[in-house]
């Protein structure tokens, strides 16, 4: 059982959704509210308190603290960097579906684990798997093969290797690995906080490939080589749908260059990356 904190800044305030999360069921919890449901209704987050982020505190412990998760530029760009993740991380754990209440998008947070998976084992000097463990995607971002395991346990000091399922079991750790992700470069690709705080510029050869700043990028990072340079893809509008609708919660424009429908992948993407070590 999972009990996940997130945390969404609105002006002066951070809207809290606290939400325990066992096997395909997710119970969502807050002060006023209390109801069993299939995933999380971004409609329901209605505890506000005085702002703090367990977010931004989690990211600190990664590289890089003075350019830490949500604490990078203006107003406006701290929010859209909050709705770029969560739109992101929705997209990774949904089970909405066309005729949800209030829409799919309204829906996200709903499976702590990849269903029907595999063991996600590559060979690795560097990383290699343990015995009996399976490397299957877990958490926010659904973290996938042992050498994403391996890297991002020796980022945050956890052994990952021998102990895979603290990804989906432990909500410190699982937010973590989401976070790590997405505050790590891994060449050839931009973090994805660098991309949607403007931090990056597209070299040459991206521009080349029709890799452009927006949020279209970190759906390249992502799961480029599954979804992106192949025109129209399902799962490039639901995670456009689920960013677009933290936007508007938050308030925030949505920026340009959403898809990545002529974006050539980078190459290596969360679930395709090689071992470089």
């Amino acid at each position: 059982m999972l009990t996940a904190v997130a945390i969404i800044v609105k002006a002066n305030v951070v809207v809290v959704v606290v939400v325990v999360v066992a096997e395909e069921e997710t119970w969502l919890v807050s002060s006023h509210v209390k109801s069993s449901t299939r995933c999380l209704n971004i409609e329901m987050m209605v505890d506000a308190r005085a702002r703090d982020s367990t977010l931004t505190m989690l990211s600190s412990q990664l590289p890089r603290p003075s350019l830490a998760f949500g604490t990078t530029g203006d107003a406006a760009t701290k929010k859209r960097e909050i709705a770029a993740f969560f739109g992101q991380t929705s997209h990774e754990t949904t089970g909405g579906w066309q005729a949800a209440p209030d829409g799919p998008y309204a829906w996200g947070y709903c499976y702590v684990k990849e269903q029907n998976p595999g063991s996600y084992c590559s060979p690795s000097s560097t990383y290699p798997c343990a015995g009996g463990k399976q490397y299957y995607g877990r958490g926010p971002i659904q973290l996938s093969w042992n050498y994403n395991y391996g890297q991002c346990g020796k980022a945050i000091g956890v052994d990952l290797l021998n102990n895979p399922d603290l990804v989906a079991t432990d909500p410190v750790i699982s937010f973590k690995t989401a976070i790590w992700f997405w505050m790590t470069p891994q060449s050839p690709k931009p973090s994805c906080h660098d991309v949607i705080t403007g931090r990056w510029s597209p070299s040459g050869a991206d521009s080349a490939a029709g890799r452009v700043s927006g949020y279209g990028v970190l759906t390249n990072i992502i799961n480029g080589g599954l979804e992106c340079g192949m025109g129209w893809k399902s799962q490039v509008e639901d995670r456009i749908g689920f960013y677009k609708r933290y936007c508007d919660i938050l308030g925030v424009g949505y920026g340009n260059n959403l898809d990545c429908y002529n974006q050539r992948p980078f190459g290596n993407g969360l679930f395709d990356l090689v071992d470089s070590m």
